[in-house]
């Protein structure tokens, strides 16, 4: 199960960014200024969305493939839960995503009530994790 171990990684390893962004950025992002928070919040968003969009996608392939090979289907269940993690991401967080990369100058203000909306969200993107890792963990 040498697969199975490296997809079970790879949700460990989505799980621990999503929570990270929970417990660490999106606090720091919290506590700058409107003007701050809004110039961290593009490159942060775009590196953020980048790396649990890889996560998923590896940890589902991976637990596919060993699905396939062990006919367990413990693997299957935990690789479409991983994968949920796109449609989640693109129906619940990017439109709100959206709105806080087209904020204007002069609507600076509205941005700290989206980002703090779009933080609690980011919290579905943990538990998508938590929950991938817990199947293929009672797989493994």
């Amino acid at each position: 199960m040498p697969l199975g171990s490296l997809a079970l990684a790879l949700a460990a390893a989505f799980s621990g960014a999503a929570l990270y962004v929970n417990l660490v950025e999106q606090p720091a992002r919290l506590a700058l200024d409107d003007a701050a928070m809004l110039d961290e919040w593009g490159p942060s968003d775009r590196r953020g969305v980048a790396l649990l969009a890889t996560l998923s996608l590896l940890s589902a392939a991976l637990g596919l493939l060993t699905y396939f090979a062990s006919q367990d289907v413990r693997w299957a269940i935990g690789a479409l839960i991983v994968l949920l993690a796109w449609p989640y991401t693109l129906f619940a967080m990017s439109p709100l995503n959206n709105q806080i990369l087209a904020l204007a100058p002069r609507d600076i203000g509205a941005a700290r009530v989206l980002v703090r909306q779009w933080g609690l969200l980011e919290y579905g993107q943990t538990a998508i994790g938590l929950v991938a890792t817990a199947v293929y963990l009672w797989a493994l």
